[in-house]
This record gives C-alpha cells, sequence and structure tokens, in this order.
C-alpha cells in the first residue's frame, strides 16, 4: 500500500472547511529530478546538436575568425574588399545602434558569413575526397603515393573528435551506374549458369533491353539520384520490406547470439537487468549523438542513418504497406512471460534504474502467479503471421479501450523483453543444442516475441540470451554494433556478485511492474489462431544447422595470402555443386556504407573463374598447382567484385531500381522480368583468429536440400582448399 501511496504526487480529502490538498513531498522531488534531467538531455543534444552542424569546424573557430577580422578593422585592413561597409550601410542607425556597433556588428556578421563558407567549403572538398575508391581495389599492404596523400587529406579534414553524425553531411551520395555496366556484368554473373543457347537468348533480351525502354527508365532514376539523398534506400526498405504480406517472422527478421562459450550468471533475472541497463547506456548515447562514427582504416567515414530507429521503434502494420513508427524519450519497455505482458518502468527520480532495480522488477515478474488473460498468451503471433490479418484486427479490435492502451504501451516502448520459459545455449555435448537455439531466437514459439518491435531482446532461464530483429529499419551490422556494446558492458564494466546477482543495493520501494490489461473478443482470438497456425507451419519447416568450423580460421587464410571472405565464399561454392551437382546464382550481401544512407548490394559470387575451379577440384586429372592457380583466379575475381558492390558499382540494386521505375511507368520489360532462386541460406561469422561459425537454414519441404549434409560438404570444402597450400595435408 506504501508503494501505491508512493505512486501518486498527490492526494485530497473533501471536508466540511473544502478540500484537504495534501501533496507528495517525495514524489515531487521526483518530478522535479525528472524535469532537470530532461531539459539537460535537451541542452546536451542541443550542444551535440551544434558540434554535428558545423563539423568539421568547431564553435570556437568561429570566435578566432571574428577575433582575426577584429583585429584586421583595428589594424586598418579590410580583408573583406568592402562588404564590411555593405553591411554597416545596410544597418539602421539608433541611440541604441551607434555608429561604432554598428562597425562591430557588421564585422561580426561578415565573420560569421565567411565562418560557414569555409565550413560549405571544408564539407565539399571532404565529399570530393571521399568520393575517391581507388585505394579499395589497391593490393593489401601496398599503397599508392596518390592514396597516401588522400589519407593524409582526409585524416586533416575530418577533425579530431566526431560524433556519430559528424561525416553525414560531407558523405558522397550512391552514383548510378551506367546501362552498359550493369547489363555486361549482369550477362557475366549468368554465363557458367546457361548453356550456349540459353545464354544468347539471354544475350538477345538484353541487347533490346538496353536498346529501349533502358535510356527511358535511366533517365528517370538519374533524376531521382540528383534529387533524393540515396536513389535505393527508400525504394529498397518500402518494396523490399515494407510492401511485402508475407510473415516477416523467419522470411525478413534475423537473429544475433550470445557469447558461444561464456555465461557470466544463470540467473534470468539478473542477466536481463544487465543487459537492460547497458541497452539504455548504449541509447543514451546514440541520442546524444555521443558514439564514434565507423570508419574503414580508421579513416574512412561510414554512413551512421540507420542507428537513428534503433530504439522506440515499432513496424505498424498495413492493409497495402506498414510504416516504420519512430518516437523519442520513450521511458518504458514490455516484458512478455508465460503468456502476460507487463510494463516496466525504466527511470526513477530523473535516471535509469540501476542493475539490481531492473532484477527486482523482473524477479517479480518471474514470481507473478497470475494467469494469462483470454486470448492474450497467443497475441504476439499476429505479428508472426500474414500482414493483411493483423492489419485489419488492429484496425477492428485494438483501436479503443484497454485493447489501445495496452496496444500503445507496446509500440510505443522502447524495445520488447522476453523472458523465456526454456533453457537454451550451446553445449559441446550435445550437437542439436546451436540448432535449437538458432531456432528459438529465430522464431521462438511463434507467439513469444513481438516480431514488429525494431528488436525483441530474449532471456533464457539459464541466463543466456539473444535478439531477435525486425529488417526493415536496419541491417544486421547496426544491431551488432550495439550487440558488442552491450555484451561488453554487461560482462567487463557491469559484472555480477559473487552470487551471481547484479551489483548494488535493491530498492524496495520502486512500484511493481504492471499488467497489460485485454479484452480480447473471440472473433479476434480465431485470428489470433489463424495467425498462429500460419507462423507454426514457417517454422517448422526451417531446417536449420549450426557448424562450428574450428579446424582453422582467419589467421590461417591470411598466411595464405588471400582473403578469408574469397576463401570462405569459394567453399560455398565447391559444398554446394558437390550438394546438388550443380551451380546456381549465389547472393552475398555487401555494405553500401560509404555513401550517405547506404544499406547493401549483392555481390554475385557463382562466376566463370568461381566454377572453373570447382570443376578442376572434382577433376582427378587437374594437378594441385593449378587447382591453386586457378582458386587465386577466382579469389582474385570475387574481390575485385565485392569491391565493386562496395563502391556503388553492382548490379542487382540499379536493376531493381530500373525495375520500379519501370513498373511505375506501366512498362513491361521480359529482360527485368528474369528471376533465378536457390535453396540454401548460409550465413557465417568469422569469430576471432581461429573459429569460423555458419549458420545454414534451408526447408525441410524441399526434398533437394538437408542443412546438415551441405554443413558436412562445407567443412570438408574449407578443409580440401586449405590442402592445397599445403599438400603433404591433402584430404582427397
Amino acid at each position: 500500500m506504501a508503494e501505491a501511496h508512493q505512486a501518486v504526487a498527490f492526494q485530497f480529502t473533501v471536508t466540511p472547511d473544502g478540500i484537504d490538498l495534501q501533496l507528495s513531498r517525495e514524489v515531487l522531488k521526483h518530478i522535479y529530478l525528472s524535469g532537470v534531467t530532461s531539459w539537460k538531455k535537451r541542452a546536451i543534444r542541443f550542444k551535440n546538436g551544434v558540434l554535428t552542424g558545423v563539423y568539421p569546424a568547431s564553435p570556437s573557430s568561429w570566435l578566432i575568425v571574428v577575433i582575426a577580422i577584429m583585429s584586421t578593422m583595428y589594424a586598418r585592413i579590410d580583408p573583406s574588399m568592402g562588404m564590411i561597409d555593405r553591411i554597416k550601410t545596410s544597418l539602421p542607425v539608433s541611440e541604441f545602434m551607434t555608429v561604432q556597433t554598428q562597425t562591430v556588428l557588421s564585422a561580426i556578421l561578415f565573420a560569421t558569413g565567411l565562418w560557414l563558407s569555409f565550413i560549405f567549403l571544408l564539407r565539399y572538398i571532404l565529399k570530393a575526397l571521399l568520393s575517391y575508391h581507388g585505394w579499395i581495389f589497391e593490393s593489401h599492404g601496398k599503397m599508392s603515393f596518390s592514396t597516401k596523400v588522400w589519407l593524409v587529406l582526409v585524416k586533416l579534414l575530418s577533425g579530431r573528435r566526431p560524433l556519430l553524425y559528424s561525416f553525414q553531411a560531407s558523405l558522397p551520395h550512391l552514383p548510378v551506374p551506367s546501362i552498359d555496366d550493369t547489363i555486361n556484368r549482369y550477362l557475366e554473373s549468368v554465363r557458367p549458369l546457361l548453356d550456349d543457347e540459353q545464354y544468347k537468348q539471354m544475350e538477345s533480351v538484353a541487347n533490346d533491353f538496353k536498346k529501349d525502354p533502358a535510356p527511358k527508365l535511366q533517365k528517370h532514376l538519374k533524376l531521382k539520384s540528383w534529387w533524393a539523398t540515396n536513389y535505393v534506400s527508400d525504394w529498397w526498405e518500402e518494396y523490399i520490406y515494407l510492401r511485402g504480406r508475407d510473415p516477416i517472422m523467419v522470411n525478413s527478421n534475423f537473429y544475433t547470439m550470445d557469447l558461444l562459450y561464456v555465461i557470466p550468471t544463470h540467473r534470468q533475472a539478473s542477466r536481463a537487468a544487465n543487459i537492460v541497463h547497458a541497452m539504455l547506456q548504449y541509447r543514451r548515447k546514440l541520442e546524444r549523438g555521443e558514439l564514434t562514427p565507423l570508419r574503414a582504416l580508421g579513416i574512412v567515414p561510414m554512413c551512421s542513418f540507420q542507428y537513428e530507429r534503433m530504439f522506440n521503434t515499432t513496424r505498424i502494420p498495413g492493409i497495402e504497406t506498414d510504416f516504420v513508427q519512430h518516437l523519442k524519450d520513450r521511458k518504458h519497455l514490455v516484458v512478455y512471460h508465460r503468456g502476460r505482458f507487463f510494463k516496466v518502468w525504466l527511470y526513477y527520480g530523473g535516471r535509469h534504474l540501476w542493475p539490481s532495480e531492473l532484477e527486482l522488477q523482473f524477479q517479480r515478474i518471474l514470481d507473478d502467479k497470475s494467469e494469462p488473460q483470454p486470448g492474450e498468451i497467443k497475441l504476439p503471433s499476429l505479428t508472426a503471421g500474414n500482414r493483411v490479418p493483423w492489419a485489419r484486427a488492429r484496425l477492428k479490435y485494438f483501436n479503443e479501450g484497454v485493447n489501445r492502451a495496452s496496444l500503445e504501451a507496446i509500440e510505443t516502448a522502447a524495445f520488447f523483453l522476453t523472458l523465456d520459459d526454456e533453457t537454451h545455449g550451446y553445449d559441446p555435448e550435445n550437437i542439436r543444442s546451436l540448432d535449437l537455439y538458432a531456432k528459438s531466437l529465430l522464431h521462438g514459439k511463434c507467439y513469444d516475441r513481438w516480431f514488429d518491435k525494431s528488436f525483441t531482446l530474449i532471456v533464457y532461464k539459464n541466463g543466456k540470451i539473444g535478439v531477435n530483429t525486425e529488417h526493415s529499419w536496419a541491417d544486421s551490422p547496426i544491431i551488432g554494433h550495439m550487440w558488442e556494446y552491450v555484451l561488453a558492458t554487461d560482462c567487463f564494466h557491469l559484472g555480477y556478485t559473487a552470487e551471481g546477482h547484479c551489483k548494488g543495493d535493491i530498492n524496495k520501494s520502486l512500484a511493481p511492474p504492471t499488467r497489460l490489461q485485454w479484452d480480447i473478443p473471440k472473433a479476434c482470438q480465431v485470428i489470433i489462431e489463424g495467425s498462429y497456425m500460419i507462423a507454426k507451419g514457417i517454422a517448422d519447416d526451417v531446417d536449420f544447422h549450426g557448424c562450428l568450423f574450428n579446424e582453422f580460421g582467419k589467421s590461417l587464410i591470411k598466411k595464405c595470402r588471400t582473403s578469408p571472405d574469397a576463401f570462405i565464399q569459394l567453399a560455398l561454392q565447391l559444398a554446394h555443386y558437390r550438394d546438388k551437382g550443380e551451380f546456381c546464382l549465389t547472393y552475398e550481401s555487401s555494405m553500401t556504407r560509404m555513401f550517405r544512407e547506404g544499406r547493401t548490394e549483392t555481390v554475385r559470387s557463382c562466376t566463370c573463374e568461381s566454377t572453373a575451379f570447382v570443376k578442376a577440384m572434382e577433376d582427378e586429372r587437374t594437378t594441385v598447382r593449378q587447382r591453386l592457380a586457378l582458386f587465386k583466379k577466382a579469389a582474385d575475381k570475387h574481390q575485385n567484385m565485392y569491391r565493386l558492390a562496395m563502391t556503388g558499382a553492382g548490379i542487382d540494386r540499379h536493376l531493381f531500381c530500373l525495375y520500379i521505375v519501370s513498373k511505375v511507368m506501366d512498362i513491361d520489360s521480359p529482360f527485368l522480368k528474369q528471376v533465378a532462386d536457390d535453396g540454401y541460406g548460409v550465413s557465417y561469422i568469422i569469430v576471432g583468429e581461429d573459429l569460423i561459425t555458419f549458420h545454414i537454414s534451408s526447408k525441410f519441404s524441399s526434398p533437394e536440400t538437408d542443412s546438415f549434409r551441405f554443413g558436412q560438404n562445407i567443412r570438408q570444402a574449407m578443409l580440401d582448399i586449405r590442402a592445397l597450400f599445403n599438400p603433404k595435408e591433402k584430404k582427397m
């Protein structure tokens, strides 16, 4: 009851003498502290906004310019060539504006204009420098004199302490490739997959497209590239993600795992508390723009725009298209546990809750024995099924009353937390443990993650954690950056007591988490069950295998003087050929974040060079020397294609945008309808120097694929390619 009294700022009673108003000093104190914190936050954002706005200059440089101009005036030198006098004549004369005041003000205005012009000049020069990509095509360890000069100039103009968004205005726009280059690269990419007759047919279709309507479509695309910040990204988000009406669970959302071999604590509430607190610290740095921008070579800046919607973001379903709702200053999160939803406040007295306080709140949820309300337990499956039924149900059943208030609490939360009632993680003694862990993160039970939130944090009973991320707002490296910060903060900064609890005192006066209330009618429960069955069908069809390859890793591959990425991609080509006896179009994602608002581009890894190498590996008549020569040729080709994709000269995003323009203009193009599909999805992470993890997925419904079998083929392919560099280890 004491907690309830503290939750309100005042109480009143009606007496014969009037109303007796009693204010709570403690709550008023918290309100005051909240206001102070809010104003401090605004002040810091304003300051960092100014620093970002004038970058690569600094506010202090304005004072230097003003002093310099004033000094020249006192020395009777006019560096403005008469502009100060012209400004002076336009200023009114009054008792408050003396001639001397006019002169000083005119000098300050001129100095400010000169300073702003200098900033724009520096940005233009830096943008021109960042448009140079010759450095990326140079051999590893070899740098030309021109690139060295370029690096020095970029470093000089980049300033000393850039904030997260300091470089945004200086990043170049993504260039539109020429039609000829894109078509030639496309034809080159499909050549190893077609026989001579099929290739001639494709060549004919491509040449017809090149004559008409390609020039017309290209003109419109060029116009968009001049007008928009990025000619791809907005259409990519809208047409690839938001307009898709199929379930986003499995098909779009992706997951991120915990550290494989480390569990800092086995206490679920404690691990959840530290992780949530670390995320709030990261969010504070993000909102203030205080994170250090990612830079290639430690110098070349990457675009940071995707970070903006990491927190306080939800994908809202629509009938024809969804939209991404992003808010600011959200002060709560929503927790799902055993079919119940709880709202947890993240602030107390104007500050973040400490880990020990969050642990108390989460433990209260774990100890809560209340039962789910009708329809509540599987409610999140609406976000796992088809988009249209969810959009219609949202409009019909969640637009008023307690349902609207509860749904609003979820959609406006900082993020979503699931306190899972299962135990997962990697167990070296259980070969299936990694597979089950990944599948749980990817889809769970199909009703215990809110797939529309920017991300759902999942904490298991044994203290293992993971994240399920909605894909439309950002790509995996963005959430990966946050995840690295959170794991490092959890293990090395926050820590735990000897008993596994969070460090710090426990504040038992905190008001407990609030149960969200629902009034879900039977008709809506039928829709929920329908969404669940669709989602369950998708989840049950996921054939997943996690392969930990620890025979060798990045360090040994580099000693072979080849790129680890190229090495792995060629191993995948060899493994796939052994698995299915044929080649297929292979798509590897690369980033285009050296351009403003850049996201991804596709590298087509199946090339004439890679297929020649694979065939040689399967031909007993070829020698090790011949295979090694073909490997190096294929690896060099792959690296060149990856670099082209990174520098805006890829194939698929250009073709995608041409296709969108053709649809808007109602132009039918046989060339733009060409589509290919393959049977496996493979992601891999190079962990440290001696471990590579492969995450392989396919469908049980496909008779041609088997993820475990493909994993074994990948392992053998890696070993066989390694043997080329040391024939004594050869296993053929």
